[in-house]
C-alpha cells in the first residue's frame, strides 16, 4: 500500500499520469451454472486455473510499469480481497448497483486519492482475466496522444444476423454487414475529469465507458485487442479461460501474487 500511496502523491507529467479501476461489485449470475449448490461467490472470486479469477486480471496490470496505482472498486461488506493484499493495487467499497454507479464511485476514489482530472484512468472489466500487459501497454501507446481516447477491440470474424421472434421461433431477418463492425472489449482509456462527466449525464444507460463518451459526441478509438481478451460470462467460459492460461504457462498470475494468500483465509463466507 505504502508505495502505492506514494504514487499517488508524486507529481505527473503535463500529459497525465495512468490509473487503473477495475470494477468488481457484480455477481455474475449468468456465468453461474444450475445444478447443486455453488459457493455463494460473485464469478470473479471463483477459482480458475487454482486463482481468483480477478487475481489473473491484476497480474496483467501489475505487469504495467507506467500505472500510478490501480483502484479495484468492490461492493460495501465485501472482504474477500482483504487477504490478497498487495502493493500492486488497492481496493475500496465504493460499487453501487450498476457498472456505471461502479466506475463513477471508483473515479471519485481515485480522485480522493490524489488523481488529478487531467490523468487517463484504463476502466477493465474483472472477468476478462486473460488480457496481457502487452495489450494494456499498447492501448497506453496508441492512445495517450488522442485527444478523446480509446478502448481495445476485437474486429467481428463471424456472419451477423438479425433476428425476429413469432409463433415458430426465433428465425433470421437479415444478414448485417459485418466489416465496420467491431466487438468492444476493456481496458477502455479516457481522461479521468471527463469520462466522469459523462456517466453522470448517461447514467445506468452505460453498458460500457465508449458509450457514454459516444454520447457526449466523442468518437474513441478502436485498438485492436483478440479473441482471447473475453469477458467470462457463461458456466462454459470457465473452462475455456483456464485452458488458455494452461497454455500460457499459467505462470503470470503465481509469479505476481507467489499463488498464496497473505494472511490466513477468513472463516465462513469471505464475501461477507
Amino acid at each position: 500500500m505504502t508505495d502505492m500511496f506514494a504514487a499517488a502523491k508524486a507529481p505527473g507529467s503535463p500529459q497525465g499520469r495512468f490509473w487503473g479501476l477495475i470494477p468488481c461489485a457484480g455477481v455474475g449470475a449468468r456465468a453461474i451454472a444450475p445444478g447443486p449448490p455453488t459457493p455463494d461467490l460473485p464469478k470473479q472470486y471463483h477459482l480458475v486455473a487454482g486463482q481468483p479469477l480477478v487475481l489473473h486480471t491484476l497480474a496483467a496490470f501489475a505487469g504495467v510499469q507506467r500505472l500510478a496505482g490501480t483502484l479495484v472498486a468492490v461492493a460495501p461488506h465485501d472482504q474477500f480481497l482483504d487477504a490478497y493484499a498487495s502493493p500492486a493495487w488497492f481496493h475500496l467499497p465504493c460499487g453501487g448497483a450498476t457498472r456505471a454507479d461502479t466506475v463513477i464511485g471508483g473515479l471519485k476514489a481515485l480522485l480522493a486519492r490524489g488523481a488529478a482530472q487531467h490523468d487517463w484512468v484504463l476502466v477493465h472489466d474483472a472477468a476478462r482475466c486473460l488480457v496481457t500487459t502487452t495489450q494494456i501497454n499498447q492501448l497506453m501507446e496508441q492512445c495517450e496522444g488522442d485527444s478523446v481516447g480509446g478502448l481495445l477491440a476485437h474486429k467481428l470474424p463471424d456472419t451477423l444476423k438479425t433476428a425476429v421472434t413469432g409463433p415458430s421461433g426465433v428465425r433470421v431477418a437479415a444478414t448485417v454487414d459485418r466489416s465496420d463492425k467491431w466487438l468492444a472489449q476493456t481496458p477502455q482509456m479516457f481522461r479521468l475529469g471527463v469520462l466522469l462527466d459523462a456517466l453522470n449525464r448517461l447514467g445506468a444507460a452505460a453498458t460500457d465507458e465508449a458509450s457514454a463518451m459516444e454520447a457526449m459526441g466523442h468518437r474513441p478509438k478502436l485498438v485492436p485487442g483478440g479473441a482471447q481478451n473475453f469477458k467470462v460470462t457463461y458456466p462454459d467460459d470457465f473452462a475455456l479461460a483456464e485452458a488458455v492460461i494452461a497454455q500460457r504457462g499459467g505462470s503470470a498470475t503465481l509469479e505476481r501474487f507467489k499463488g498464496k494468500r497473505s494472511s490466513p483465509a477468513p472463516t465462513g463466507n469471505p464475501f461477507f
